[in-house]
């Protein structure tokens, strides 16, 4: 399967029905509903269960956390553990009230993901109910506040973590984590903002579309630059941790931490924490943090899924809004990785990033895209065990393809993109041209989170996304 870049995000599945022997009635029965049947979904299950939280809503809010990634133990930037965050740092102390508020042991809920879950639901729990509210009677737009909370978070910015996970959960997830899905169909909820309802975001005065949420003041240098020292560099970081936990770090007094600005991975929110005439702690070198503009994006270095277009669109416009006002040549000795830095001992933004398609939105030189998923594609492809695999066709793409008999049931093969912008996309399949095979297998083409299919029976399709 081959793709064109296009503008916006985008999910596509193709469905395959049979690529041998002739041609059938495919069933339009295709695989809907939650999916939280693995041990994973469990444990979402049980501990939504035992604490009264919306189970759609708990899966929600660890997506927006971690992508319920626990990266094995290893914590974020912050402190933070799990699949839910739980943090432990001298400021804040989610982790140990979870362990107070279920029993367990601090160190399970680092490295035990359904101990972890419990964990979360637990904290989101007692939220609702220091606000008041009899938890086993809440409607799933009720808990805003409690997701609000959850954050750590004060005012806007705590509305506006909140405002994501019910974007999540509006448009729901499906994801594929060792090997087991979860999947949450979108819900239409309208959350009730409550205490947030008519807070009014302070914009940047540097930056018009970012929002201004200040770093603490021991965690920066005041300065006047450039009058005090040129700004010469803009510096790419990844924050090893969720775009919120990112904000509470450099708001908390014992980080010795900040940056300019900090990058939503899901649609491109920026906050800016430092203004630019001051000096952030970012770069781990004097000298370079006193002549740069430091970026934060949302993410880690060794999950490429969190590096998506709407987020490489807002940091290229920003970057290059930077670029043009101080004079900084917009290549790459001047627009660098932390890993660049001399002396550093980081290595973000990592492999994942993309420079060479960052670097032509910021200069706005054209660029392409193309993904190919192929049957052996890791997490893009699954099939039932009616499938099987042969290598007998000489013209087969990669070494082996999958193939599978006719019968008159829905046994779909799914192929899944992640397309990073909304716009038109040609799409081509590969099959054996060979008079044995069917040429009239059924292919479909879904939008995730919509109900826009394009038209089936056909082997080449022009998809336009909605935004």
């Amino acid at each position: 399967m081959r793709t064109r870049r296009g503008l916006g995000f985008l999910v596509l599945l193709l469905f395959l029905f049979s690529l041998v022997g002739t041609s059938f009635a495919a069933s339009e029965e295709f695989e809907r509903g939650n999916r939280l049947d693995g041990p994973m979904g469990q444990a979402f299950r049980k501990a939504a269960e035992a604490y009264g939280v919306p189970v759609e809503l708990l899966v929600a809010l660890a997506y927006a956390e971690t992508r319920l990634d626990d990266h094995d133990g290893v914590p974020s930037v912050a402190g933070g553990y799990g699949v839910m965050h739980l943090v432990s740092n001298p400021e804040v102390t989610t982790l140990e009230k979870a362990a107070g508020l279920t029993g367990l042991d601090p160190g399970q809920l680092k490295t035990d993901t359904a101990a972890n879950i419990m964990g979360g639901a637990a904290l989101l729990a007692s939220y609702a109910a220091d606000l008041g509210h009899a938890v086993k009677a809440m409607e799933p737009g009720d808990w805003f506040e409690a997701v609000a909370r959850y954050s750590q978070l004060e005012g806007a910015a705590a509305r506006d973590y909140a405002l994501q996970v019910y974007e999540f959960l509006n448009r729901g997830i499906d994801v594929e984590v060792d090997g087991e899905e979860i999947r949450i169909e979108p819900q239409a909820v309208e959350p009730d903002l409550g205490e947030y309802a008519n807070l009014v975001t302070i914009q940047s005065q540097d930056y018009g579309p970012a929002a201004w949420v200040p770093a603490h003041s021991s965690n920066y240098t005041a300065s006047n630059r450039p009058s005090s020292y040129p700004i010469r560099y803009i510096v790419i970081h990844v924050t090893q941790g969720s775009y919120a936990g990112a904000i509470s770090w450099f708001q908390n007094p014992s980080s010795n931490v900040s940056a300019h600005y900090v990058i939503r991975s899901s649609d491109g929110a920026i906050t800016q924490m430092v203004r630019e005439k001051d000096i952030a702690w970012h770069a781990g070198n004097w000298t370079y943090n006193t002549q740069s503009i430091g970026i934060e994006h949302e993410g880690w270095v060794s999950n490429c899924t969190w590096f998506t277009d709407a987020m490489y669109r807002a940091s290229a416009a920003l970057a290059r809004n930077i670029a043009l006002k101080y004079g900084i040549p917009m290549n790459r000795n001047h627009i660098i990785g932390h890993n660049e830095v001399p002396g550093a001992t980081h290595t973000d933004p990592g492999s994942c990033w993309d420079w060479n398609y960052y670097m032509s939105l910021v200069t706005q030189s054209s660029g392409s895209w193309s993904a190919i998923v192929d049957n052996t594609t890791s997490g893009r492809f699954r099939a039932s065990s009616n499938w099987g695999t042969s290598s007998w066709s000489s013209q087969r793409y990669g070494s082996n393809y999958r193939f599978a008999n006719p019968a008159p049931v829905s046994d779909a093969a799914y192929y899944k993109f992640n397309i990073p912008s909304t716009g038109n996309y040609d799409i081509y399949m590969w099959y054996p041209a060979n008079s044995g095979y069917n040429d009239k297998t059924p292919v479909v083409i879904w939008q995730a989170n919509s109900n826009n299919w394009a038209p089936s029976g056909c082997w080449r399709a022009t998809v336009k996304s909605s935004p």
